[in-house]
């Protein structure tokens, strides 16, 4: 590996292989696991405390910066390597969606003949 000063000047002229798309799709998994389980997280303390307002905006701003900071640096101005990691933060969103869905509520089971009351 040449000298090139830095991990992200290397990052950025890495030529484009199987490893280097991998990583890109890992990188984003990981940006959108930050950025909604972060929403998660901000919207379970944030709705029990009495100062919702700065939980939701400072959530919001550090997020957002975490995720822009993570798309600049993934991308590396290459348009294949920010779509791939789009293609992780948004597998991501599935899966952190699947995880904290709430537990189905116990259904009732169907009347099979009119109530008492009617």
């Amino acid at each position: 590996m040449p000298d090139t000063g830095s991990w992200a000047a290397f990052w950025a002229t890495a030529p484009d292989t199987p490893v280097v798309a991998a990583v890109s799709i890992v990188a984003g998994a990981a940006l959108g696991a930050v950025f909604f389980g972060g929403l998660w997280w901000t919207v379970r303390r944030g709705a029990a405390s009495p100062v919702a307002a700065r939980w939701f905006l400072g959530s919001v701003v550090l997020r957002t910066a975490i995720v822009l900071a993570g798309f600049y640096v993934v991308g590396a101005g290459q348009a294949v390597r920010l779509g791939l990691c789009l293609l992780g933060f948004l597998l991501a969103r599935a899966i952190v969606l699947r995880i904290t869905r709430p537990a189905p509520l116990a259904v009732a089971p169907p009347a099979s003949r009119a109530p008492p009351c009617v």
